[in-house]
């Protein structure tokens, strides 16, 4: 009688093995084919990138390392793996990687500018500046190594920086970080002209960082100072001719600030100016910040356009309920501005600097 028990209980799970192996199975296939998934360097970088963009490099580093056993000379991977060694502050092993890569054949901008970011976290400004006149020598129209080789000489209170910055707008005019550099170094002088232009400039190209609130307040106190005086053009000495014809236009237009510096008197200052300019030096001197300020007058937005860059430096509040009070002309106006590029063609530098 136990013997025919067992026979059946057997058969049973012989008969339940048979049905859940083929399912078993699969399951161990599939999870195989997920890991080797994960395994993939291509993956690998991907989790990698997530983790830093979450602030985690150290897992960062940990997914990288692994991947480059795979793909030892992968250059998207080293560059990774230094720059969250730099980030992670681990300046020896960040060095040890970077350098390596600007002796590549396919070293990019990037590797340079890497590098650089590593000299200067541990402060060995001999080494870096070697490296950023190296790598401006191979990418002679790169603007961010202009900029940090300006603000590498900055740091060492060397007034030289603004030569490298002016430079970089020269050959880069659409990358702002040098816009956003030297027009504050100008506002430390008495040139106030180019730290209105570049400011201005700069905001155009970098709407909506954390350096616009800076640059807005640096405006309006640079026009105040502009103006502090009854000519404008004391203290502006200059061998620019753009820059001469700038101040004429603009002097013409101060009455406007017989009331003091405020959105409203810049609004109807800035207007006339605009007119004045293209009919007498539009032709002379093209630029694109001053079409672009015509344009928004054509636009109906040229006073939106005002109101964003001067009330909120000028008075938060008194900007917030404008804004409320036009909402039509402010929505038209944030539509326009983060639905078109700003773009600066290459050609249109007037400033001289002196050796």
């Amino acid at each position: 009688m136990r013997s025919k028990i067992y026979q059946v209980l057997n058969s049973v799970a012989l008969t339940t093995l048979q049905r859940t192996l083929p399912i078993t199975c699969l399951l161990i296939f599939s999870a195989t084919g997920v890991f080797a998934q994960q395994q993939d360097p291509k993956t690998q970088l991907e989790t990698a990138k997530t983790f830093a963009r979450q602030g985690d490099f150290g897992n960062a580093i940990v997914v990288l390392n692994r991947a480059l056993q795979k793909e030892p000379n992968n250059l998207e991977m080293l560059k990774d793996l230094a720059f969250d060694y730099y980030m992670q502050r681990d300046y020896t092993k960040g060095l040890a990687t970077a350098k390596l890569l600007i002796e590549r054949s396919d070293a990019d901008v990037q590797c340079y500018q890497i590098l650089g970011l590593l000299y200067k976290g541990s402060d060995d400004r001999a080494d870096c500046e070697k490296l950023y006149k190296e790598g401006i020598k191979k990418f002679p129209n790169e603007g961010v190594l202009y900029n940090e080789y300006g603000e590498m000489l900055w740091t060492k209170g060397d007034y030289s920086a603004i030569r490298q910055w002016e430079k970089g707008i020269e050959v880069d005019p659409n990358y702002s970080s040098n816009y956003y550099n030297a027009s504050k170094y100008y506002y430390l002088t008495f040139d106030k002209v180019w730290s209105l232009l570049y400011g201005e400039i700069f905001l155009n190209l970098e709407s909506y960082s954390q350096r616009t609130a800076e640059i807005k307040q640096l405006l309006l106190e640079s026009y105040k100072k502009l103006f502090s005086e009854t000519n404008v053009k004391k203290d502006q000495n200059t061998k620019s001719t753009f820059v001469v014809a700038y101040l004429d236009g603009i002097n013409k237009q101060s009455s406007a600030l017989a009331m003091g510096v405020t959105p409203e008197a810049l609004i109807i200052l800035r207007s006339q100016f605009i007119e004045d300019w293209f009919k007498k030096n539009a032709i002379q001197f093209p630029f694109r910040l001053f079409e672009y300020q015509r344009q928004l007058m054509k636009e109906g937005l040229f006073d939106a356009y005002n109101q964003w860059i001067f009330g909120p430096a000028d008075d938060l509040t008194t900007y917030q309920t404008w804004a409320n009070t036009h909402n039509e002309e402010y929505t038209r106006f944030n539509n326009f501005q983060k639905g078109r590029i700003f773009k600066l063609p290459q050609g249109q530098y007037y400033q001289i600097v002196s050796k």
